[in-house]
């Protein structure tokens, strides 16, 4: 008889289970198709810069306020913090990053965006893009304040909403955190992120166990020399000649100092020196991106382009005043790592109310980097970042077969598949949200 019980009540469970996926499935598409698909076009065409996000956080801002949440603005910036709270019960924080890009579109999409915004860094008035898909982010998240806001019988605790600027310039996080971030609004005990990824077939929901993105540091190498006439180079110390040779013995910090299993990068990006053809200059700077995946390998790398800068120019013989100067930007990341309990937990979750072919293995193509772990360390909170799929799975398999390429983020030809995308990040996200603070 208790078997019989036991197999009732699994069955009567898992029941329960598809009936709460059919129901959310079918209230997010209904608030797409009348809500959040208008909504998407608005921000699509709509980008702004990072740092002066003004119009978009002002916008998520209204929405989420609507959605019932109490909302505070200008954190850090032009960062907005929502929480809507619903009794006792861990406090669960999930961002959204809000900027675009100055990125000419040639999507050849109908609602292509035509802004053009001054650009704070630079003055230069450019053409912007929301070439990376964080409308759809955005968007997303405004979806998953609507579908909690409207299910809160259904879980309690704290959900804390995070609108991030300036994400592209890994600015935004560090700018909230610096602003009291934690000590005004509380520190979260789950931190939680998404991003849309057009290499990956729509709707679709890769979480992996372990690093996600790379840490990224920004390096300066200023190399002195001592100029003269081009036609007589041994009354002077050749900057040029020195950067060179320090750009060609960078290539052996990976291959040569990183065990083969360990990723590393090392790019010289800008190579800057010299104002004519017959002139020696007496400076020459390099810029570079360093990448990792933990601080052992950060620390090899950097340690590395720091001895090889300073004892190339004691190899040209330069004296010890004029040594290269090695110059590391507070701009560093560490790498997002996703916990592995919590992600193993979440694709369970992900899986039992969306089905068990959602969830997709997604290769590492490159390092790239997030500004999101400037959130999760010191103080350490448990996370996981996700992806979700934007591009048609026709459209990868055209590829795969030797058809047109699918332009990649950043690119002015970028696009996403909005519908798939949108959907599949609200409910991936209410999903997770049910799991950690449900009844």
């Amino acid at each position: 008889m208790q078997k019989v019980f036991a197999a009732l009540t699994g069955a009567l469970l898992i029941f329960t289970s598809s009936v709460f996926a059919s129901e959310l499935a079918d209230n997010i598409k209904q608030d797409y198709d009348s809500y959040l698909a208008d909504l998407w076009d608005h921000f699509h065409q709509n980008p702004e810069l990072s740092l002066v996000e003004y119009r978009t956080a002002e916008r998520m801002a209204k929405e989420l306020r609507a959605a019932g949440f109490e909302v505070t603005e200008n954190v850090g910036g032009t960062g907005v913090v929502a929480l809507l709270e619903n009794g006792s019960g861990p406090l669960v924080m999930m961002r959204a990053d809000m900027d675009g890009l100055p990125v000419e579109e040639k999507s050849g999409l109908t609602n292509a965006s035509k802004a053009r915004q001054k650009d704070p860094i630079t003055g230069n008035v450019v053409p912007v893009m929301h070439a990376c898909g964080h409308d759809v982010h955005i968007t997303s998240l405004v979806g998953t304040a609507r579908q909690m806001a409207a299910r809160k019988d259904d879980w309690s605790g704290t959900l804390m909403l995070i609108v991030q600027p300036a994400e592209e310039r890994v600015l935004g996080a560090r700018a909230m955190r610096a602003d009291g971030l934690w000590e005004r609004f509380g520190k979260p005990d789950y931190a939680l992120a998404l991003h849309v990824g057009a290499g990956s077939p729509a709707g679709k929901i890769a979480a992996p166990e372990g690093p996600t993105y790379a840490g990224a540091d920004t390096v300066d190498i200023i190399v002195h020399g001592i100029g003269t006439h081009g036609a007589s180079p041994h009354r002077g110390k050749d900057p040029i000649l020195i950067a060179s040779q320090i750009v060609v013995a960078l290539q052996t910090l990976v291959a040569r100092e990183l065990a083969p299993h360990s990723p590393g990068v090392v790019t010289v990006g800008s190579f800057h020196s010299g104002t004519k053809h017959n002139i020696i200059s007496d400076r020459a700077h390099l810029q570079l991106t360093v990448r990792n995946t933990n601080q052992e390998t950060r620390k090899i790398l950097l340690d590395g382009i720091e001895r090889i800068a300073v004892n190339a120019g004691r190899m040209a013989g330069l004296p010890e005043d004029k040594l290269p100067e090695v110059v590391v930007s507070n701009e560093s990341v560490p790498p997002t790592l996703n916990d592995v309990n919590l992600a193993r937990r979440l694709k369970m979750a992900w899986s039992e109310a969306m089905g068990d072919d959602v969830l997709f293995e997604e290769p590492p193509e490159g390092m790239g980097a997030e500004d999101f772990p400037m959130f999760t360390v010191d103080p350490d909170i448990t996370s996981v970042y996700w992806g979700i799929g934007g591009t048609p799975q026709e459209d990868l398999d055209a590829e795969e077969a030797g058809g047109p390429m699918v332009p990649s983020h950043h690119s002015p030809l970028f696009r996403i598949s909005p519908e798939p995308s949108v959907r599949a990040g609200v409910e991936s996200t209410v999903v997770a949200l049910l799991e950690l603070m449900g009844d």
